[in-house]
């Protein structure tokens, strides 16, 4: 059996083992791992940014890839509720590469890590026939904001905290070498995490997760883990206009890119009605006790087949 047949989760999901320490609170599964250490709570969660799938030297800067590589991380830590603290870094890099580059890199990692107080700690080098970036990164969890995939329940509203697809559509822009459009270019070279705009509602909501792998892929990931389904309503997806404008350049459904493109890093999730009013963000959709994934478009409830990003698809 190939990687391919089962791709990515597929995988995750066989090689994948109930823990057997009772400190760990979350495992493998979901954005981030939980473990209770003492009296406290720690997040840990570990990201890869690989040259020529996740960024291309033809237009990301070193600041940006350095940037990038940090926010991705803050985005998984902070889907669980959590605050980052702490990150290690492992480069692997071409030789003969300028240290120029690896200043200019960490000049990247150390601004996005400031926002958010960070401290980069330690880490590792290596040598590759392309540049292969890796962050661990460390936070602490006041337990009663834990938000896990698992807690969507039906009955439940799903919102997301920001308009979609923006990523996407940048990234199309870059490979397709058109001009112009610089801020939705700009939101794929400079990704941010947003979990700032959800902790003061935070606990009010019931599951959450980070929209890295597109819409699609984040609500299956849910549903799949509450035991639950969902009804999206397309026309309640937020998309810019400029996001449009940039589909329409390289005939494309803007739409599509919200539900597949990814690395929005904008949070996805559910709230009960009687809570709704306490929080604020974009009503997408509802939780439903059937399994399946439909969508509410032209008029009809369609099955949501595609599943977003998938490294090995």
């Amino acid at each position: 059996m190939k990687i391919s047949t089962i791709g990515e989760f597929g995988l995750i999901n066989r090689i994948a083992r109930k823990p057997n320490d009772k400190s760990i609170i979350v495992g493998i599964g979901d954005d981030a791992a939980v473990v209770k250490i003492g009296k406290k709570y720690v997040v840990c969660t570990t990201d890869t940014l690989i040259e020529g799938d996740h960024f291309s030297l033809e237009y990301y800067s070193p600041e940006q890839v350095g940037m990038k590589a940090i926010e991705v991380n803050v985005s998984d830590i902070g889907s669980m509720g959590a605050v980052p603290k702490y990150a290690l870094i492992s480069l692997a890099l071409r030789k003969g590469m300028d240290v120029a580059f690896v200043e200019r890199l960490y000049k990247g990692m150390r601004s996005a890590a400031g926002k958010y107080g960070i401290e980069i700690i330690g880490g590792n080098t290596a040598h590759a026939n392309q540049i292969v970036i890796h962050v661990d990164l460390i936070g602490f969890l006041e337990i009663k904001k834990l938000k896990l995939r698992s807690m969507a329940k039906p009955g439940d509203f799903i919102l997301v905290s920001g308009d979609l697809g923006g990523s996407a559509a940048g990234l199309n822009l870059l490979k397709n070498n058109i001009p112009g459009h610089a801020k939705t270019k700009k939101r794929h070279l400079e990704p941010k995490a947003k979990f700032h705009k959800v902790r003061p509602f935070l606990r009010y909501i019931n599951a959450m997760q980070d929209i890295s792998d597109g819409l699609a892929s984040e609500i299956t990931h849910v549903c799949s883990q509450s035991k639950v389904g969902a009804l999206l309503f397309a026309d309640n997806v937020p998309i810019k206009e400029e996001t449009r404008q940039a589909a329409l350049v390289v005939k494309k459904d803007a739409l599509l890119y919200a539900l597949y493109g990814g690395e929005d890093f904008e949070l996805i999730y559910t709230v009960s009605e009687k809570n709704l009013n306490k929080v604020r963000g974009y009503l997408i959709g509802e939780i439903t006790s059937k399994k399946d994934i439909m969508m509410y478009r032209n008029g009809k409830n369609i099955p949501l087949r595609k599943r977003g990003y998938d490294h090995f698809a």
